[in-house]
């Protein structure tokens, strides 16, 4: 295992793993300009790993993000949000080839929903909170609260989260297709980190592929997306580990993939 921490991000690497912790138990891990460019450096340094196959996103003392930090963030000008890049941590997230998961406790609300929202699965807590509240300080969401929770769960729901700034339980996110997986309080972690090992004994080939494919196809029209999964489903079949499990599977044994 390997382990490097820069407070108050920190993150930590096993079997393809990596966690990326964030820890402001004061502000219930609010997102300042500090956590917002740690987290861009610990995403990129783990997307250039080779080693790291999945990354899981989480936050310390039974929270996940409680919201952008309103103190920072109060006396900030259109200038200083472009020239502070404010946003650079969720286009990081966006554009990471590994897959993203949320390990969600406690509150996941304005900024701290948009950066789950920007990984690639949910998993949270029965008493998970999502919310996106900035109207009730006289804004909008603005990391891809808008854009993403229409794709995710529809016009009528997300302009009631949106509208009146009220969160909804975890439950609920998970009736509409918010949340991957619930569990108890506390296993959110554990529930990530089981997701994330199944997937790193997944082919790292058909991995990236349909991360790929989902990720250009969302929104393009039907027709080209499915050419967009024909050719990638194509491609596959040039790969060692499309022989490889598929004489595993003949052979009724466990495939071993290498990645090529």
């Amino acid at each position: 295992m390997t382990q490097e921490t820069i407070t108050p991000v920190s993150w930590q690497t096993a079997d393809g793993v990596a966690v990326i912790t964030i820890d402001r138990p004061r502000r219930r891990n609010a997102l300042n300009l500090e956590v917002k460019h740690l987290l861009t450096q610990a995403v990129l340094a783990l997307d250039a790993d080779p080693a790291v196959r999945v990354i899981v996103l989480t936050g310390a003392g039974g929270y996940f993000v409680a919201g952008t930090d309103i103190d920072e963030m109060a006396a900030m000008t259109p200038t200083s949000h472009t020239l502070d890049a404010t946003d650079q941590v969720f286009t990081t997230l966006r554009g990471c080839r590994k897959p993203l998961i949320a390990a969600v406790e406690g509150y996941a609300l304005g900024g701290g929903c948009e950066l789950a929202l920007a990984c690639d699965m949910i998993v949270a807590a029965e008493g998970a909170r999502f919310g996106q509240p900035e109207i009730k300080v006289g804004i909008m969401p603005g990391a891809g609260g808008t854009q993403r929770l229409l794709r995710t769960i529809g016009k009528y729901q997300a302009l009631r989260m949106m509208l009146t700034g009220e969160p909804i339980t975890a439950r609920d996110a998970f009736a509409c297709g918010l949340v991957s997986e619930l569990c108890a309080d506390g296993a959110a972690l554990t529930q990530a980190m089981a997701l994330a090992r199944s997937i790193v004994a997944m082919p790292p080939l058909a991995v990236q592929a349909i991360l790929d494919v989902v990720q250009m196809g969302q929104d393009a029209p039907l027709d080209t997306a499915l050419l967009l999964e024909r050719k990638a489903f194509q491609l596959l079949f040039d790969s060692d580990d499309q022989k490889e499990g598929m004489r595993a599977f003949l052979e009724k044994r466990p495939a071993e993939f290498k990645g090529r």
